[in-house]
């Protein structure tokens, strides 16, 4: 069993499926992305919910600032 089966979107009622996703966060002023993060995604509105254990383990390793696979440049535009 998957841990979002039988679960519905809060805003819209959607069906939750397990999917592995992109999560960009930012981490004491700095953005940190983290590359294979399994979620609930809707598949209506494509609304993202992660477990509590998941999340937990994304801040404390982004709050070590060691150990990432590797390091990319990001573009930044200005309006």
């Amino acid at each position: 069993m998957e841990f979002w089966e039988g679960e519905n979107c809060e805003y819209c009622g959607g069906i939750i499926g397990e999917k592995r996703v992109d999560l960009l966060r930012k981490v004491n002023r700095k953005y940190v992305l983290f590359k294979n993060v399994p979620a609930g995604v809707c598949a209506e509105c494509g609304t993202r919910y992660y477990a509590a254990n998941v999340l937990k383990t994304l801040e404390t390793r982004a709050r070590r600032g060691k150990g990432a696979e590797r390091k990319i440049l990001m573009p930044v535009y200005s309006l």
